[in-house]
């Protein structure tokens, strides 16, 4: 049973992937994910994102100590956004990924608990696809019975999101001046992305 698992769909099982790194500040290994992207793992472990418009939900297992995070976006598609739409079942993919990778792990489907960040309006151009986003995972998590046992959506700023595995603890930094267009330029080009594969690659990506 592995340690650790990363993916931006299905999982790399590889855990020296280059997004881990060691965090000199809390003194942890720590692991980056970029939009589009998961990470799990039963080690005492830091997870790192950065968010805008996407939105990160943190899954625990608090008695096995299993958690994991997720980073993703909704397609920028008009009409409706509910559970059962096109355009939702790229958030449910992210979800169920997550939630498998922690069950492989032996983590208790029954004992999860969820935290929800980001969902900021930070891309100029688009809808407030973040506010969308926020619902889908909110909605998901209510339909599937896991808690939410903390959030922090919304608003129009970026967050950084520190995800302890071992405890569950979450430290939220908010970003109120982005000093360059980085996180921009990158959900902007993950929003093209999802946008293709959703007209393109819809019967490849869901196929029962």
């Amino acid at each position: 049973m592995p340690n650790a698992v990363r993916g931006n769909g299905f999982p790399d099982l590889e855990n020296d992937s280059p997004g881990l790194y060691y965090d000199s500040h809390f003194g942890l290994r720590a692991a980056k994910i970029s939009p589009g992207e998961l990470y799990a793992s039963k080690r005492n472990i830091l997870i790192v994102t950065v968010l805008g418009s996407c939105v990160s939900a943190c899954l625990m297992d608090p008695v096995a100590r299993i958690g994991g995070m997720n980073h993703f976006m909704l397609p920028d598609r008009a009409g409706s956004q509910s559970l059962l739409s096109e355009p939702a079942r790229y958030g449910a993919h992210a979800m169920e990924m997550l939630i498998n990778n922690l069950l492989s792990m032996g983590a208790v489907r029954e004992r999860l608990v969820a935290k929800v960040f980001g969902a900021g309006r930070v891309l100029p151009g688009l809808s407030d696809v973040g506010a969308r986003n926020a619902q889908f995972a909110l909605e998901y998590l209510d339909r599937e019975g896991i808690k939410v046992s903390a959030k922090d959506v919304g608003g129009n700023h970026a967050r950084k999101v520190y995800f302890f595995v071992e405890t569950g603890r979450v430290l939220v930094k908010e970003i109120r001046e982005l000093h360059n267009d980085t996180l921009i330029d990158r959900e902007r080009a993950y929003a093209v992305e999802i946008e293709k594969k959703a007209v393109s690659s819809r019967v490849e990506l869901f196929e029962d």
